[in-house]
């Protein structure tokens, strides 16, 4: 085992710091889980994040830490990461992920995470400390996921639509109003199992490279639960400044509409999640709610509102990859 570097309180608070943004994680995103549900009225809104929450948890028994490899060991550079870059990068990803959230605006929580590595490992040891393959895996998914979200979003609802073409509006209605709560089950599995697994990787990482773990040994149990106990308890608090915009600002939704974005969305979390993949749940149903209103008509789409989410993305990694930056400095003065 490798020599101590930090100080148990300074583990502790690390670590904290960690659950924190897990919590802000699932805080910021239950809009995500939940928008297209509440917004059709399947569920009230305390009904949704009820079950986002229980399946954000359920996930555990369902996935392999994949993911959590990828943030913890495929990013940056394992010799530079210490306490510092640790808490650099977790105080950028929570600091942006609270000012999208505070303004309305859907964000990566996801991605504000990578930009927080990114920064506070550039600011410590420049660009050589950037794994190329980690880093290339996860931003060709910045573009990929909306777009596949889009296109998936779209063939779904054609394909639905075809299906039941024969039928009346209202039984239709009645027909995916239930599917949607099977739908929304799915993608707030999905986002658990996907999203859990970051703060997890960062927590790992600060295991290894603090002495407290071996690089071959496997993620203590502990933090897995406690990983997912705090982006389920987000999730429950909700982040309803943003299932507006995500509910019906972009397009106005029907059940049928919902169970084809949260179908979409799901399959497309399921996978990454499998791969190993750290793709943003935001950008994953933003994306397929986008290709279900444009399927119906391109009108139907409020393009200004989401030509604003797409600069928030944008922005999203070299924004929090600067308050990292600064965050890396400040830490190496205080901690």
């Amino acid at each position: 085992m490798q020599t101590l570097q930090i100080s148990i309180t300074t583990l502790a608070f690390l670590v904290a710091l960690a659950l924190l943004f897990g919590f802000m994680n699932g805080f910021n995103d239950a809009a995500n889980a939940i928008a297209t549900v509440v917004s059709t009225g399947v569920l009230k809104p305390q009904q949704a994040v009820a079950m986002a929450a229980i399946f954000n948890f359920i996930a555990i028994l369902v996935f392999h830490l994949q993911v959590a490899g990828t943030v913890g060991k495929g990013t940056i550079e394992p010799s530079v990461v210490d306490h510092y870059v640790v808490f650099g990068a977790l105080a950028g990803a929570i600091t942006w992920s609270f000012l999208t959230w505070y303004n309305g605006i859907p964000s990566s929580s996801s991605h504000a995470l990578i930009g927080g590595l990114i920064g506070a490992a550039v600011a410590k040891a420049g660009t050589g400390a950037l794994i190329g393959s980690g880093l290339i895996k996860t931003i060709v998914f910045v573009v990929l996921s909306p777009l596949l979200g889009f296109v998936f979003g779209s063939i779904t609802l054609l394909l639905v639509s075809w299906v039941f073409v024969r039928s009346t509006p209202r039984r239709a209605d009645k027909w995916f109003r239930r599917l949607q709560l099977c739908s929304a089950a799915l993608f707030s599995l999905g986002h658990g199992g996907n999203d859990a697994q970051k703060s997890m990787g960062i927590i790992w990482m600060l295991l290894i490279t603090s002495g407290y773990s071996a690089s071959t040994d496997a993620l203590p149990w502990w933090v897995v639960v406690s990983c997912y106990c705090a982006i389920s308890f987000g999730t429950l608090f909700g982040g309803w400044r943003i299932v507006k915009t995500m509910g019906q600002r972009i397009t106005k939704l029907k059940p049928v509409g919902g169970f084809c974005a949260e179908s979409s969305g799901a399959l497309l979390l399921l996978g990454a999640t499998a791969m190993g993949i750290p793709i943003s749940t935001t950008h994953t149903i933003t994306g397929a709610i986008i290709g279900v209103g444009s399927a119906q008509k391109m009108s139907a789409v409020r393009w200004v509102v989401a030509g604003n989410i797409i600069w928030a993305w944008i922005f999203t990694i070299p924004a929090s990859a600067f308050i990292a930056a600064v965050a890396w400095w400040i830490g190496t003065q205080i901690l």
